[in-house]
C-alpha cells in the first residue's frame, strides 16, 4: 500500500494533478414547493403532473448525468431552490457521487438560479448582483485553493433570446468589472449559460430583432472572445481578455450545446483569463474541452430533453434530462 502511495505522489510530481471542471444547464428543476415564482406547469400537486413521481425522476436523470461527468467542481444553471440543490445532491449521493461543498445564489427571489457542487471546499463564495432588478440573475462567485495558487469561479446565466442583446452585455458588464475587481493577472473561469453562440458576433448580424447594440456582443466584444480564435497552445491572451475554450476543438461540428430548430449553437461555455494559459502552476489542460455525448442525452438527432406535453395544461411525462448538453474541460496543477 505504502509503495503504491508512493508511486502515485511521483506521478503527480512529475505529470501534475487533474482538475476537472463542468458546467451544466439542467432545464428547470423546481422543487415540490409553492414560493408563487414557479412557472405554471411547475406549480406542484396540479395536472400538469409536477409531483413526487415527476420530481424523482428528474432528479435521478439530472444525477445520472452528474456522475457520468464526475467533475471535481460542477456550476449548474435553472435550480428553483436551495431545496431542490440539496435534493440534488442526496440523490447524487445515493448514487455513489458525494459533494461536501455546495452552495446556491439565492439572494433575489429569481425563478431559477445558478448554484455549484464541489469535492474541493470553499475559500469564499459571493454572490454578485448584475442589477436590482429581477430581469438579471445574480452571479455565483466561489474562490478555491487549488495546489499553491487560488482559483476563481464566476457563474453566469445570462438573460434569454426574449431579451435583446443590451441586455446581456449589462451582465457581460458586470462579470468585466467584478474580473478587474479581482485583479487581471488571476486565475479565473466564468462558466455557464450565456444565453450567446461561441461566435455571437456572426449570428448577431442576422438576428435584427435582438440588436439594439450596433452589431456589438457582451460574450465576444465586452468580454474580449473575439480576439482569440487559435487553439489554446497557439494563443496569447491579453490581461483582462477571456478565451474562450470552445476554439481548442478542433472539430466544429463538437461546439455546441444547445439546439434551436435543429441548428447547433454553442450557449455554454468556459472562458478563462490569461493566467490560465500561461504554462505555470494552475493551467488549462489543452485538447481536454469537450461536450458528454452519452447516447441517452440524444433523440435521433434532437437533444433528449425533459419532456412536457404542449396543451391546456402542459403535462410532464416524466422522461428525458435537459435541453443543454454539459460542457467540460480539465486543469492541471
Amino acid at each position: 500500500m505504502k509503495i503504491l502511495l508512493f508511486i502515485f505522489l511521483i506521478i503527480n510530481t512529475l505529470f501534475g494533478a487533474t482538475l476537472k471542471i463542468a458546467t451544466y444547464n439542467v432545464e428547470n428543476l423546481f422543487d415540490l414547493k409553492r414560493s408563487g415564482y414557479e412557472y405554471k406547469e411547475y406549480i406542484p400537486y396540479t395536472k400538469a403532473n409536477w409531483n413526487d413521481r415527476t420530481y424523482k425522476i428528474k432528479l435521478h436523470n439530472i444525477a445520472k448525468v452528474i456522475k457520468d461527468i464526475n467533475a471535481d467542481i460542477i456550476a449548474l444553471q435553472e435550480i428553483e431552490s436551495l431545496q431542490a440543490l440539496k435534493d440534488l445532491r442526496y440523490t447524487l449521493k445515493r448514487m455513489g457521487l458525494y459533494y461536501q461543498y455546495y452552495k446556491i445564489a439565492d439572494l433575489k427571489n429569481t425563478t431559477v438560479k445558478v448554484a455549484i457542487l464541489s469535492k474541493i471546499p470553499f475559500v469564499s463564495t459571493t454572490e454578485i448582483a448584475v442589477t436590482g432588478s429581477y430581469k438579471y440573475r445574480n452571479i455565483l462567485e466561489a474562490k478555491f485553493k487549488i495546489g499553491n495558487e487560488y482559483l476563481y469561479l464566476l457563474v453566469n446565466h445570462w438573460k434569454s433570446k426574449a431579451g435583446p442583446e443590451s441586455m446581456r452585455i449589462v451582465s457581460a458588464k458586470k462579470l468585466q468589472k467584478r474580473v478587474q475587481e479581482l485583479g487581471v493577472d488571476k486565475n479565473i473561469i466564468a462558466l455557464g449559460d450565456f444565453n450567446s453562440d461561441y461566435e455571437e458576433y456572426i449570428r448577431f448580424k442576422r438576428k435584427r430583432k435582438h440588436n439594439d447594440t450596433d452589431g456589438i456582443t457582451g460574450i465576444n466584444h465586452i468580454l474580449g472572445t473575439i480576439n482569440y480564435k487559435e487553439d489554446a497552445k497557439h494563443t496569447e491572451i491579453s490581461k483582462g481578455d477571456f478565451y474562450n475554450l470552445w476554439y481548442d476543438e478542433a472539430d466544429r461540428e463538437k461546439r455546441f450545446s444547445y439546439k434551436y430548430r435543429g441548428k447547433k449553437e454553442a450557449m455554454d461555455s468556459i472562458l478563462i483569463t490569461s493566467a490560465l494559459l500561461d504554462k505555470k502552476g494552475l493551467d488549462y489542460k489543452p485538447g481536454t474541452i469537450h461536450l458528454l455525448q452519452k447516447p441517452y442525452l440524444f433523440r435521433k438527432k434532437s437533444i433528449h430533453r425533459w419532456y412536457i406535453k404542449w396543451g391546456k395544461p402542459r403535462r410532464h411525462y416524466g422522461s428525458g434530462y435537459s435541453d443543454h448538453l454539459p460542457v467540460i474541460a480539465e486543469f492541471t496543477y
